[in-house]
């Protein structure tokens, strides 16, 4: 895989709020082309002078709004990919537990993210840094994941991603697979009381998918470059 100056282009999913929307940002001012996949581009605002940054309609959790992306963007080439588009379901614990709430949120963080990684490899491999970054949390994590929360379905889903980022990793060696958690981060899902900014847990992780080397497949990070564990 060739590594050039020329600056990448980079989709990122649920771009136009919280952590996406400043992913967006971080890497369009780092110079970035952005490809701001989104449910609703018209709300998709950033801030003026962010560079190139252009909105696309995409349902992370939809198979056919996904083969639709792919379709639109069929010969272009995309040299990251980041999948941080991310539902959290309900909270209530086992007791309040839903089907049709586990299988929504199973079906945005973890199906999602696998379909679309799929979809586009060939918009990957016709790209020059062929990385793939999923944004994954501690609550995936079978050693630093437990807390009181009662989301049962955010972590299954965060655990699922884990696993096939690593097995995309396997059976792709020509991605670079790598798996990130934000941090607890303040947005409309981590609330006021988060401890870690969007802006500055999306430039942390700009400045680590931009530095990403093919033997950093299979890693698992937090924002600021510490290792998770699993």
């Amino acid at each position: 895989m060739s590594r050039s100056t020329e600056p990448p282009v980079v989709l990122i999913t649920g771009a136009n709020r919280g952590l996406g929307r400043a992913l967006a940002q971080s890497f369009a001012t780092a110079g970035a082309t952005v490809l701001a996949a989104c449910r609703d581009p018209a709300s998709a605002t950033f801030a003026p002078g962010q560079g190139a940054i252009r909105p696309l309609p995409l349902d992370a959790g939809n198979p056919d709004s996904i083969a639709a992306l792919a379709l639109a963007l069929a010969g272009q080439p995309v040299d990251i990919l980041v999948n941080n588009a991310g539902i959290r379901g309900a909270m209530g614990g086992i007791d309040t537990l839903e089907p049709g709430d586990f299988g929504a949120v199973m079906a945005v963080n973890a199906l999602g993210p696998l379909l679309l990684t799929r979809a586009l490899r060939p918009n990957l491999l016709a790209g020059r840094r062929r990385v793939v970054a999923m944004i994954s949390s501690s609550s995936g994590s079978m050693t630093e994941g437990l807390d009181p929360d009662g989301d049962y379905a955010y972590r299954a889903s965060k655990a699922a991603l884990n696993v096939m980022t690593l097995k995309l990793g396997y059976d792709f060696p020509d991605l670079t697979c790598l798996l990130f958690h934000p941090g607890w981060v303040r947005t409309e899902m981590g609330g006021p009381e988060a401890t870690v900014d969007a802006d500055t847990a999306a430039n942390g992780l700009t400045r680590l998918i931009l530095a990403a080397r093919p033997q950093d497949s299979g890693t698992f990070r937090r924002w600021n470059g510490d290792p998770m564990g699993w």
